[in-house]
């Protein structure tokens, strides 16, 4: 979906300087000509036929193929970070200063990069992306629509009143009453404490197995219309972003389209040279796989043609001329630290929509489990596993409130599928990658550079993304019965209530009076939040309206400690023990263990190991 699960793996061509280190590390999947050369592609559905991965999950590639992978799986998503960085600086009234945006966007590449490391060592250990989470994009958006006078104490005010001594008109300019930076603190102190409490909620639900429990009741018929929600509330930002000049947004959106699909079944030819077989042409889709930065930096160039040939005067958001310097004014190196907007505080309308938003992506991340490991052809996660994984979020989303990057951080769905179209599973190339993600925090010019991008190129490269998000939350009705009248009617009904009670608390500002104003405050953010009057709703009839575990989806969703029998031959790349935390036998051991929801149970165990020696001694010829 960012985040829920990724887009459908297609087939493309793998190059042969790759194709030569698979051969070297015996991996079988080349073919050697007569006169010795490596064939020039070998598909990936050749590959399939064997194994599936070039690198499996527990692999680890040579060092230069390594960072060639990382830097790839570190771009795909940089966009994302950008995006929903500026965001936060415009719930909290920073969008206008510079200095504010490059530490807000270091702070969220810093947490990135600790949250991936945290996730593939300690977590749920697979080959996944942390990335800052879309799901808080409704809450942030909601503050905007619920209080856009939230801001005002920060400007100055003009009065004009009539004077009837002179019949003239006078003109009053009163002084902002609050500094603009104080303002701006103020604000992200709220969204700290907020998010502090619901990160602190999003650990213990895995930290105490609650997640089992919650997915006993909520399945896909709950989740693709609360995500749906997001995704249709998210054209907001984008059309808010492009609409400062359509013509460079919709370019940066049609060239994305065309390099990731129109182009897709075509391999970019790379020139390429190498010693064992000297100058030579790779194929690749390059073009797909870096589409949406490749159409980024073209509509940015578009940007300051533009700007030179002095067709966007007047309007700033547009031009490549204005924030230059912002990139003079950064230092070298800026880090983050916690407490660097001040003490946290607390809000408990934010808090509540922060809540909502949690929920949301502890769902979304299981799901993306369970699609990482599919992709991987791993057996599926455990519940130690998954436990583990909802717990690190959960952490890090707390740190991630110290720190006062004001979102969250969640699996990513897209790279997910980006595992899928390279073939590379290695659990190395994602440390690495959460390593380049801290470098980047670590890299205050580069922040500033990259928040000097014109709002018309975002825009653009927002209406892709989030076409891609609202387009993979559908994929998920593929686990739920289409034809059951029950399912349609769950989900068209809490769709449109999730969006007809927020779009009512918009337009009647005054339509909630309790006589108590902090509680009207928190009335208006619940019911202004699409996720909640949609998500309750379809939680309660998908319970409460008779309906099978097949019918409703769950049963495709839930797993066991152990794949079924017979199963475990399916999975080519690996097997249950690569779930295990980095923990000495000893400790692994100890008969406690069973009593800790996220880690592994150690009699559980040795009887997979006795029933698999059982196993091996039946398939022994007799005597």
């Amino acid at each position: 979906m960012s985040n829920s699960t990724g887009p459908a793996v297609q087939v493309f061509t793998v190059s042969s300087e790759m194709e030569n280190h698979v051969g070297e590390e015996g991996m079988k999947m080349v073919n050697h000509t007569e006169n010795g050369h490596v064939d020039d592609a070998v598909t990936v559905e050749e590959m399939e036929c064997e194994d599936g991965l070039i690198y499996k999950v527990t692999d680890n590639p040579p060092m230069h193929l390594t960072i060639l992978f990382a830097f790839q799986q570190a771009l795909l998503s940089l966009a994302n970070q950008l995006a929903l960085s500026l965001m936060v600086a415009e719930a909290v009234c920073g969008d206008k200063n510079p200095e504010f945006k490059t530490k807000l966007l270091s702070t969220t590449l810093l947490m990135d990069g600790i949250t991936t490391l945290a996730m593939v060592l300690f977590g749920v250990r697979l080959p996944l992306f942390q990335g800052a989470a879309f799901e808080y994009v409704v809450p942030l958006l909601a503050l905007q629509t619920l209080y856009p006078d939230r801001c005002d104490a920060g400007k100055p005010t003009v009065t004009t009143m009539f004077n009837e001594t002179t019949g003239m008109n006078l003109t009053i300019v009163t002084n902002a009453t609050v500094d603009e930076w104080e303002l701006i603190m103020s604000h992200v102190q709220y969204l700290q404490g907020s998010l502090m409490t619901a990160g602190f909620i999003h650990f213990l639900i895995g930290a105490t197995g609650f997640v089992g429990l919650i997915l006993n009741f909520v399945g896909p018929v709950t989740i693709v219309p609360t995500i749906l929600l997001i995704g249709i509330y998210m054209q907001r930002a984008a059309v808010k972003f492009v609409s400062v000049h359509w013509g460079i947004g919709l370019l940066t959106a049609g060239l994305s389209v065309i390099f990731s699909l129109y182009l897709a079944r075509w391999k970019l030819p790379i020139p390429m040279w190498t010693k064992k077989r000297g100058c030579h042409v790779m194929r690749y889709p390059l073009h797909q796989v870096f589409a949406i930065l490749i159409a980024m930096l073209i509509g940015w160039g578009v940007s300051g043609i533009f700007t030179a040939c002095g067709l966007l005067e007047g309007n700033d958001l547009a031009r490549t001329d204005i924030g230059h310097e912002a990139i003079a004014d950064a230092n070298w190196f800026y880090f983050p630290y916690p407490g660097q907007f001040g003490p946290p505080d607390f809000s408990v309308s934010v808090f509540v929509g922060f809540l909502i938003a949690t929920m949301i992506s502890v769902l979304d991340s299981i799901g993306d489990y369970y699609a990482c490991a599919k992709t991987c052809n791993v057996p599926p996660p455990p519940n130690h596993a998954t436990n583990r994984g909802i717990a690190i979020e959960g952490l890090c989303t707390f740190f991630s409130g110290i720190m006062g990057c004001g979102h969250a951080t969640s699996t990513y769905g897209g790279n997910v599928g980006a595992v899928g179209i390279t073939k590379v599973g290695s659990r190395q190339v994602f440390v690495l990658c959460g390593i380049i993600y801290i470098a980047f925090g670590l890299v205050g010019k580069f922040s500033a550079v990259f928040i000097t991008i014109p709002h018309p190129v975002l825009g653009g490269a927002l209406i892709v993304m989030f076409g891609m998000f609202i387009g993979v939350v559908l994929s998920n009705l593929q686990y739920v019965n289409l034809t059951s009248t029950r399912n349609l009617a769950i989900i068209g009904l809490s769709v449109i209530m999730g969006l007809a009670v927020p779009y009512w608390v918009e337009k009647t500002p005054d339509g909630i009076q309790t006589g108590n104003e902090n509680a009207d405050r928190i009335l208006r953010t619940l019911l202004g939040n699409a996720n909640l009057t949609g998500a309750l709703l379809a939680c309660f009839m998908d319970n409460t309206l008779p309906g099978t575990k097949e019918e409703r989806g769950i049963t495709a969703w839930q797993s066991s400690e152990t794949p079924e029998e017979g199963q475990s031959s399916v999975y080519t790349q690996g097997d249950i023990s690569l779930y295990d935390p980095l923990l000495p036998e000893r400790v692994k051991n100890l008969s406690i263990m069973k009593y800790i929801p996220f880690l592994p149970n150690p009699k559980l165990k040795q009887t997979k190991r006795d029933s698999f020696i059982s196993e091996e001694m039946h398939s022994l010829p007799a005597l």
